[in-house]
């Protein structure tokens, strides 16, 4: 960590701890400094830590400064599809300016990409989806239509953000985990992520699966049960297939009823069976 990234941090700190009494022109200053370095990659709400229990360490400073960005943004317009009816949201928020060099695919049709956010070369925005300040996308990645890839949110690289999936944000509590989806995932239509789920790399989340941070993943082939541990969430490990699944409910009404709950299932792992499938991505590109 270098001098200027720990006086970055302090500041930010100390002004998220002063609330509503911080300096607003010198939180605006350190906001938008933060917001460049998010943008350019450079600083990442969670980096790839072995010794984490996740394999992820989080950095809580940098949720921090996003909540000190909000607090200290004023709604200002913004250019819309129609210069008569302009968007309004906080200054302090503003879209990401691409052009030809980022080498990234904005295909038109009501997609936004927010500034503060990382965006990797050769990414594919499909119309309409919306990636949220502090996220961080690989190269490669593509991200479909009516996707979301939530505030802090960390995607690798080749990652398939399939049609309408949820890539979930966390920005509060602090110290929380946000979404991981590591290298070469595939994350299916309808598909939920939330609450700092981890997903290894690999992994195929098939269509209509709701993955939480604290709802137990069965396992079949492996015959356990996958839960959140001390201090760290649900992690879906590398190369499973995961598929919507149902437990019976044991409790005496639910027995009596014949009800079920809802719960990710892992079928099996990834063979070349599933990777020949997933490579009908490429002629996306």
């Amino acid at each position: 960590m270098t001098t200027d990234t720990e006086s970055l941090q302090a500041t930010i700190e100390r002004l998220h701890a002063a609330g509503g009494d911080a300096d607003r022109d010198e939180a605006r200053a350190a906001f938008a400094t933060l917001r460049a370095e998010l943008s350019a990659g450079r600083f990442r709400a969670a980096t790839p830590d072995p010794a984490a229990p996740a394999g992820w360490r989080v950095h809580g400073w940098v949720k921090q400064g996003i909540l000190v960005g909000f607090r200290c943004g004023a709604i200002a317009a913004f250019p819309g599809g129609d210069p008569d009816v302009p968007f309004l949201d906080k200054d302090t928020l503003p879209l990401k300016r691409l052009d030809a060099a980022s080498r990234v695919r904005l295909v038109p049709g009501g997609s936004s990409i927010r500034d503060g956010a990382f965006v990797g070369a050769g990414v594919i925005c499909m119309p309409p989806m919306f990636i949220n300040i502090g996220a961080h996308v690989g190269a490669g990645t593509l991200v479909d239509s009516h996707a979301l890839v939530g505030s802090c949110a960390q995607v690798g690289e080749r990652v398939h953000v399939s049609a309408a999936a949820q890539i979930g944000g966390v920005l509060e509590p602090i110290g929380a985990m946000p979404v991981i989806i590591e290298d070469d995932v595939l994350v299916g239509g309808s598909t939920g992520v939330y609450e700092g789920t981890v997903v290894k790399s690999r992994a195929v989340i098939g269509a209509g699966t709701v993955l939480t941070g604290s709802t137990p993943v069965y396992d079949l082939p492996r015959r356990r049960v996958i839960r959140p541990g001390d201090g760290a969430p649900v992690v879906i490990p590398e190369g499973a297939v995961v598929v919507p699944g149902a437990r019976a409910v044991t409790a005496e009404a639910g027995r009596e009823w014949g009800l079920a709950l809802a719960t990710p299932v892992i079928v099996k792992y990834r063979d070349e069976k599933t990777d020949a499938g997933a490579e009908l991505e490429a002629w996306l590109r």
